[in-house]
């Protein structure tokens, strides 16, 4: 893997794990408009995620928040190289 995507890597890593840290714990807009009109409580999820509201079960806040960010880049990662070299394999 070439230096600069390790680098990207790094970068993303940081901003996930690092800058979350200082993200609000406050509801978006959406999500405020939402719990005014009532709509929040109709709504229903399709399927269960696999880290609500970017929580870890039995983790402190604000360390899940950075551990969710870091595992969602992670995973993110990992696809892109999956699909970059089945598309390139393909391309043979």
């Amino acid at each position: 893997m070439n230096k600069r995507v390790l680098g990207w890597l790094l970068f993303a890593f940081i901003i996930a794990g690092g800058l979350s840290l200082f993200a609000s714990t406050h509801p978006d807009g959406f999500e405020k408009a939402g719990e005014q009109t009532g709509y929040i409580s109709q709504g229903y999820h399709a399927q269960n995620s696999l880290f609500p509201d970017y929580s870890i079960l039995g983790w402190d806040t604000t360390m899940a928040n950075s551990l969710a960010g870091v595992i969602g880049v992670l995973f993110t990662f990992v696809i892109f190289i999956v699909i970059g070299r089945w598309i390139t394999r393909k391309s043979r």
